[in-house]
This record gives C-alpha cells, structure tokens and sequence, in this order.
C-alpha cells in the first residue's frame, strides 16, 4: 500500500526531483499510518492481498471469457427467429463459507448476460436465465473452483494473524 500510495504520488506530479521525492515518501508514511492505525490495515493483509493478485487475475479473465460466451449466446437467440428463449429458474447450493465469496459468484453470474441471481439466502442461490441452454453449468461453474481457492487463502490468512 505505501508502494502504491507513493506511486500516486509521483505519477500526480509528473516530474521526480529530489524534493518532490523526500516530500512524498513523508506523505505517504504519514497516510500508510493513518490507514493502519484507523482503518484496519495491517502488512499481513497487503500480504494476503499479494497471494490473491493471481487469482484475482485469473478470476477477471475467466469472468471476461464467460461474458463474451454469454454474449453470444443471447445474441444467437435473439437474432435468429426460430429458437424461442426458455426462461429457467434455477436453484443451487454452494459450499462457499465467506460472505466476499458468495457474493463474488452471484455478482459474476449477474454481469454474465442471460442470467441474474434473484436471491442469496446464506448457501442458497436462485439464479433466474433467459434461456434453458444459459442455465447449464450454473451450480458447477467456474468461478466456484476459483472463489474456493480465494477462500482457502484468505482463511488460512487468517488462521496466521491469530
């Protein structure tokens, strides 16, 4: 995070001199604290948060992929006249034990296009599809394997700080 915030810093200046980069580094500490001591923020989070980047990565570009599948699949039922959509309600239950996570996968099915998740009751989700074809693989999708990756990391993060 002081990385980060130093980064700003000299990217909003838009020059480096000597002054400017002593000036920063003190504002920067100066806000990492601030962060630290009021907000929460501790290294071992920014650590945590560095052993996720590469799922998050890969989370992004799974999600990427399945919208653009999605895409055109709604695409294919919309121009062509002789397939008519059946809408589906379909209802599953995950495995996911954080709120982040559980949270995460219906956000995801939500911006995948033809699917919207109705409701999240703790492990119960009700996803409702314009199409039957759309709501196949729902309760096994990808970003299940994902977010419960993401889940063992952040909870073994955890288990560490205690």
């Amino acid at each position: 995070m002081f990385i980060l915030l130093f980064s700003v810093w000299l990217i909003l200046n838009g020059r480096i001199t000597g002054e400017i980069c002593i000036l920063g580094l003190l504002i920067s500490a100066a806000l990492f604290y601030f962060i630290c001591r009021f907000m929460g923020y501790s290294r071992q989070k920014e650590i945590m948060i560095f052993r996720l980047m590469p799922l998050l990565v890969q989370y992004f570009w799974i999600l990427v992929k399945e919208i653009v599948k999605a895409n055109m699949c709604v695409l294919r039922l919309i121009t062509s006249p002789d397939l008519q959509p059946e809408p589906a309600l379909i209802y599953f239950d995950s495995e996911l034990k954080t709120g982040l996570a559980k949270v995460m996968l219906a956000d995801s099915i939500t911006l995948t296009p033809g699917t919207i998740t109705v409701s999240l009751e703790e492990n119960h989700f009700c996803v409702h599809c314009l199409d039957k074809e759309l709501a196949e693989g729902v309760e096994e999708s990808v970003f299940l394997e994902l977010l419960e990756k993401m889940e063992a990391v952040l909870l073994k993060g955890k288990g560490a700080e205690r």
